[in-house]
């Protein structure tokens, strides 16, 4: 019996068990088993030594974000209009047959867009192109869900699926829990909440699964058995994801404010070019950026060449970005902005900047 087989096995026996106390152990057991088998059938075949052709592309910019979607939901279209890059365009199916990167220009920032493949159902188990446009969507800092209105709910459950099934998680954080594999003394248990979901035998029947018989686990949120096991294996990546309803111009009024009401939705129009600055606004906020601005002393600030960092980074990261050497030599900065109580307050490596602020480091 093949892994896909054993797969298929597995999700009809829990399919058609009862949630309850009683089963709960059983359940917990089978989705370790399930979690197993799919990671196996990610790592790729030692028989396949023929190389193929290469799918990723070179990270450059100042972000990543990854388009995501069905065949024929307009994919291409977006990237043509966000990007000076024109990706293949046309009413069948599978148009993009490779990675298209283009990058938008957008407060200062450059994001790099990657327009990839069509997924179709299945696309976990290597249907089509699909395990490497998963691969190059895990790299990614957002996922951009492309979907058509007209069709959104079916597609975007599958899409999910499909994600969910390689280790892909959206919109959630990492699950606080402590896990350590030791080299002996059993298993040790705590827990600083109460636990609803998961109990002490469930989590050690989760751990012989995968042939772990010592190791500390403590659990500081209430997680369910699927969250521990994510946490064994450990190759989990958690990144938002934007859900992007594209042809609003064929649905009613009514449907196209249902979808807009949804949490992590927009709802645009590549045709008709509606609502596309809105998503840009979102998008900014989901990839959390800051641009810092510099200053030479007795100069006025150069507004024109943002240094483009992450939310919540320090005057560190700042030099960091400018030269490698800087703060080793780094005295104090000045800075003006929303981050100072007063400007321009005199600050160390250790202050957090704000979007927009200005610095002028004294070595």
């Amino acid at each position: 019996m093949g892994i896909l087989e054993k797969i298929s096995e597995i999700e009809k026996e829990i399919a058609r068990t009862q949630k309850n106390k009683a089963t709960e152990y059983h359940l917990g057991l089978l989705k370790a088993k399930l979690a197993k088998y799919r990671a196996q059938l990610l790592e790729p075949s030692k028989s396949a030594s023929s190389k193929g052709e290469g799918f990723d592309v070179m990270k450059s910019g100042d972000a990543r974000v990854a388009l995501i979607g069905f065949p024929s939901v307009g994919k291409s279209t977006f990237l043509s209009l966000m990007t000076s890059t024109a990706s293949e365009a046309a009413s069948y199916e599978f148009t993009t047959l490779t990675c298209i990167p283009g990058v938008i220009e957008y407060k200062g920032a450059n994001i790099q867009l990657l327009d990839l493949p069509g997924i179709i159902e299945g696309a976990a188990q290597g249907k089509g192109r699909g395990r490497q446009v998963i691969a190059v969507a895990r790299t990614a800092d957002v996922v951009i869900m492309m979907l058509d209105a007209t069709k959104g709910e079916v597609q975007r459950s599958l899409l999910e699926k499909e994600l969910e099934s390689v280790g892909i998680r959206l919109n959630k954080h990492r699950p606080n829990i402590y896990f350590k594999p030791k080299k002996g003394g059993g298993i040790s248990f705590n827990s600083t909440v109460t636990l609803t979901q998961c109990s002490e035998k469930l989590v050690q029947l989760i751990l012989h699964e995968y042939k772990i018989f010592n190791a500390e686990v403590l659990f500081r949120e209430d997680c369910s058995p699927d969250e521990f096991i994510d946490v064994i294996v450990g190759n989990r990546v958690y990144m938002p994801c934007l859900y992007v309803y594209n042809k609003i111009d064929q649905i009613s009024m009514e449907e196209v404010d249902r979808l807009a009401r949804k949490p992590n939705s927009v709802v645009i129009s590549c045709g008709m070019k509606l609502n596309l600055d809105y998503l840009l606004e979102m998008l900014w906020e989901y990839l959390a950026l800051t641009c810092i601005y510099t200053k030479k002393r007795g100069q006025r600030p150069d507004f024109t060449d943002a240094i483009i960092l992450r939310k919540g980074a320090s005057v560190e990261h700042v030099c960091h970005r400018i030269h490698r050497s800087l703060a080793s030599q780094f005295k104090y900065a000045l800075v003006w902005g929303t981050s100072t109580k007063y400007s321009p307050q005199r600050v160390g490596l250790t202050h957090t900047m704000e979007h927009e602020d200005v610095i002028q480091i004294v070595k």
